[in-house]
């Protein structure tokens, strides 16, 4: 019997997996040869980032790292996937290549490509379920028969969907001997390791990842419910080791059932936002280039580089604005409700096209998955999914540095030119006095920018754009 073939993709781990599971029981004589292949056309295609590719390759060395521990060695190999698994199954003799299913048009048309490409080399492939919680997203429908567009419906369907049971992780892998390659450093891929630099960067592979899944469930849980909103409160910082697999989504779900307390329950809703928005993605694939809501491709908006620049570069004159952008910017990481705000204040705001956000947090952030990425913009753009009005997603700033920033933490940790500004001017600095401005050492306009827009009146001005195409 021949060996079979393991494609990873997203799903770097040896634990819970139901494609390592089956290419074990095809592979039981000759043994499982792991490979991973870097294809060019996803490294620099639309969204790339030298931050996520270097986070990838970290990911990657804990995998093989992995694998020799139990016996085995990944394979590398780089160019078209089609090709070079079929040169793999040439070398091996695999009849059999397993992968874990995803859900993006591109990855479904490259998956069908392989399958076709491997067919006429004699192999086949068979898809496994493992990126998403659900085992399959495809069965989640309403009680019409329709896919889900509306998230509250969808998580109580989803909830009540049963579950595959865990795979348990191999205690012994064997990799038959070949030319399995070398694994590429950050330049030999094409990207700058400058571009790639993190403050505090969180460490990877499964080992980290299964462990930063336990730590959280046992002590991050219990105050979840209450602080989940507050910008500078600790949250579970998975989200990479989720869209990279390293630790099992499945597994974060069963270590959040297992706390009690609200905030386990608050936590699985999250869980559930990314299954919905894979869903979403599988089931209405244009969404990753058009807006769900037709009617709102007729938004018109507004070019204008200069503001664009601005509110990359954290200097908007919104204090809560301009600290998510540069935590952003610093750490490759920012809170959510912080991704929310700084995506209200783009559309709505500046009413700059939600795809130049979406391709900028792609860039910057290590946890950037299109699924996600895309939902979550199109959702504070109110193009997406979920019909509540657009008028209920336009953030004020200020407000929303009053309520979730209430002791300034957060804002005054990325923003140290107004570390000194009074707490009841914190969220509006252009407020202080000449005098205030001077004991505070922030002068408005030179130390810190006045704000770039007036937001009651841009809010104004975004009411019009969106009822011009809504009537």
């Amino acid at each position: 019997m021949p060996p079979a073939i393991l494609w990873y993709r997203r799903d770097l781990r040896v634990h819970d997996l139901p494609a390592l599971a089956a290419a074990l029981s095809d592979g039981a004589d000759a043994g499982v040869v792991p490979v991973f292949c870097f294809d060019d056309a996803l490294l620099h295609g639309r969204f790339a980032s030298a931050r996520r590719t270097w986070f990838l390759l970290q990911t990657l060395q804990a995998l093989d790292a992995r694998w020799h521990e139990l016996g085995g060695r990944v394979w590398w190999r780089r160019g078209n996937p089609a090709q070079e698994l079929a040169d793999v199954v040439r070398l091996t003799g695999a009849t059999a290549v397993h992968a874990s299913e995803d859900f993006s048009a591109f990855a479904r048309a490259r998956d069908e490509r392989v399958a076709r490409q491997l067919s006429d080399v004699g192999a086949e492939l068979t898809l496994h379920p493992g990126v998403a919680i659900s085992s399959d997203l495809g069965a989640l429908r309403t009680k019409a028969g329709k896919p889900h567009i509306v998230f509250t419906p969808f998580s109580k369907v989803w909830g009540a969907q049963e579950r595959r049971e865990l795979v348990k992780t191999p205690t012994q892998l064997h990799t038959p001997p070949g030319k399995r390659g070398a694994l590429p450093s950050l330049e030999d891929l094409g990207f700058d390791p400058a571009d790639a630099a993190v403050e505090d960067p969180p460490q990877a592979g499964e080992v980290a990842g299964v462990a930063a899944a336990k730590s959280w469930s046992q002590q991050g849980l219990a105050e979840y419910e209450e602080r989940r909103s507050d910008l500078a409160a600790v949250t579970s910082r998975l989200s990479a080791h989720l869209h990279y697999g390293s630790v099992s989504p499945l597994l974060v779900e069963r270590m959040t059932l297992d706390q009690p307390g609200p905030g386990s329950q608050t936590y699985r809703s999250e869980l559930a936002w990314r299954d919905f928005y894979l869903q979403v993605l599988l089931q209405f694939p244009y969404v990753a280039r058009q807006e769900f809501q037709e009617k709102y491709r007729a938004l018109s908006w507004e070019d204008d580089p200069e503001a664009l620049e601005r509110w990359k570069a954290g200097q908007t004159g919104y204090p809560v604005v301009d600290a998510a952008m540069r935590e952003l910017a610093a750490t490759g990481f920012m809170h959510n409700r912080a991704r929310m705000i700084v995506a209200s204040f783009l559309t709505k705001d500046l009413h700059l096209n939600w795809r130049e956000g979406e391709r900028w947090f792609m860039q910057q952030l290590l946890d950037g998955d299109l699924a996600s990425n895309n939902g979550g913009w199109q959702w504070t753009a109110s193009t997406g999914t979920d019909p509540a009005p657009y008028f209920r997603r336009m953030f004020n700033p200020t407000l929303q540095q009053q309520k979730f920033d209430t002791s300034g933490r957060y804002v005054r940790r990325w923003c140290p030119e107004l570390a000194q500004v009074p707490a009841k001017r914190l969220a509006e600095p252009w407020k202080m006095s000449p005098a205030e401005q001077r004991q505070a050492g922030c002068i408005i306009g030179t130390d810190y920018p006045e704000p770039m827009v007036d937001h009651a009146e841009e809010r104004r001005h975004a009411v019009e754009r969106y009822q011009a195409v809504s009537a």
